[in-house]
C-alpha cells in the first residue's frame, strides 16, 4: 500500500511512502508522528490503523486544518 506524504507547498504533488518505510521508522523510534496527504483515501488510512493495532501498537489519527478552505487539510497520525 502506497500513502502519500503531506505536501510541502500547496501547488506540488505528495510524495509516496509505504508500510517498510514506516516500518522502519518506528523500528528507530519508539514513537512517531506523521502527516499525510488529503489525496490518501481515508480506507487506506484505516488499513494502515489495523496493521499497527494489529502489531499492538496504538494509533491516533485526526485531520488538521491549515486554511479556510474545505480541502486544505491533512491528516496527523500518531504510532506509539
Amino acid at each position: 500500500m502506497d500513502l502519500k506524504v503531506a505536501r510541502v507547498e500547496p501547488d506540488a504533488k505528495p510524495k509516496k511512502t509505504d508500510i517498510k518505510k514506516i516500518d522502519e521508522l518506528i523500528a528507530k523510534n519508539e514513537s512517531v508522528i506523521l502527516y499525510f496527504d488529503r489525496d490518501n483515501s481515508h480506507k487506506d488510512l484505516l488499513e494502515l490503523q489495523d496493521h499497527y493495532e494489529g502489531e499492538g501498537k496504538s494509533f491516533y489519527m485526526r485531520e488538521v486544518k491549515y486554511g479556510l478552505s474545505d480541502n486544505e487539510y491533512m491528516y496527523e497520525v500518531h504510532i506509539l
